[in-house]
């Protein structure tokens, strides 16, 4: 028997029709439409105009759905910003074999650089939301693992992979100072308690509204373990004064910004690897930044 997983059929506005018509009747009627920015793992489509359906793109990402619909609603009033609230959770049906979710829809737009008004007052912001979301009691939630694509966990797990990468960048990146920094990275490892952290933190998923931080979405890699995943938003996005404001509002120790960097490293990397047009750009501006700030707050990466 072929033991393999099971491809989606093309997921598309006709697709997202039949599932709501045969599982949620009431909204049969609503138009559906794809979102002008959606993401990698799942494809998101508009439900009328106040919900999106949001399906799985690969069996790999299948599981976040029973993540998300358990936790998010017990994350969602502890937090000071809005988060997506789970509205109805799909079967598999009409060949589509995953389960999927309605979420009620967030209105924002992607929080880029042009549209952020002060990075520095946004880095404030997000290190609220994020010192919120430790705060949130961790007891039985998901540790790190497959679900979080192992975000929470150790760095370790990607060594092999990045340098790897490393290797094969090396006629294009600076090997000495990168292994350096992804080195500084693997000598720290997390000894507090396991914390909620988001897994995701990226342009796409913080929405802004005028200028501010207005929500935080996609919590699928999200889980309880080592924040410093979350802390790659400050190479990826933030300028060197926002990027300070941020962790002086987290208080975050020298060896959790170091994992920071080596999260906010590999995915560079691989992006760069990996060379899809559309996202070469982003990577390079973080190789940048992180090659740029050479000490982490606690002396040089390496003695």
């Amino acid at each position: 028997m072929d033991a393999r997983p099971v491809a989606p059929p093309q997921i598309d506005e006709a697709l997202v029709r039949r599932l709501v018509a045969t599982q949620f009747p009431a909204w049969a009627d609503l138009p559906v439409r794809p979102v002008s920015a959606g993401g990698w793992d799942n494809r998101t489509f508009h439900l009328g105009d106040t919900m999106t359906v949001r399906l799985p793109s690969a069996h790999g990402y299948a599981a976040q759905v029973a993540k998300e619909q358990r936790w998010l609603p017990y994350l969602a009033p502890r937090l000071p910003l809005p988060v997506p609230v789970p509205l109805g959770r799909g079967r598999p049906a009409e060949g589509y074999p995953f389960e999927w979710s309605v979420y009620r829809w967030i209105d924002g737009q992607q929080a880029t650089a042009a549209r952020i008004g002060d990075l520095t007052t946004f880095a404030a912001d997000l290190a609220g939301f994020l010192a919120a979301l430790y705060q949130v009691d961790p007891t039985a939630g998901p540790t790190a693992g497959p679900h979080s694509f192992w975000r929470g966990g150790p760095l370790r797990t990607y060594d092999a992979e990045t340098r790897t990468a490393i290797a094969r960048l090396a006629h294009r990146i600076p090997v000495g100072p990168v292994t350096r920094i992804w080195s500084a990275a693997l000598a720290s490892t997390w000894t507090g308690p396991p914390v909620w952290f988001h897994g995701d933190v990226a342009f796409g998923n913080l929405l802004v509204r005028d200028g501010r931080l207005a929500a935080v979405i996609d919590f699928g890699t999200s889980g309880v373990g080592d924040p410093a995943c979350d802390l790659a938003i400050a190479w990826t996005l933030l300028d060197a004064s926002a990027r300070a404001a941020l962790r002086a509002a987290l208080d975050v120790d020298v060896g959790t910004w170091r994992r920071g960097r080596g999260w906010a490293l590999w995915k560079a990397l691989i992006t760069l690897v990996e060379a899809k047009p559309a996202r070469v750009a982003e990577a390079t501006h973080t190789l940048h930044a992180l090659l740029t700030e050479p000490d982490t707050g606690g002396g040089p990466d390496e003695p």
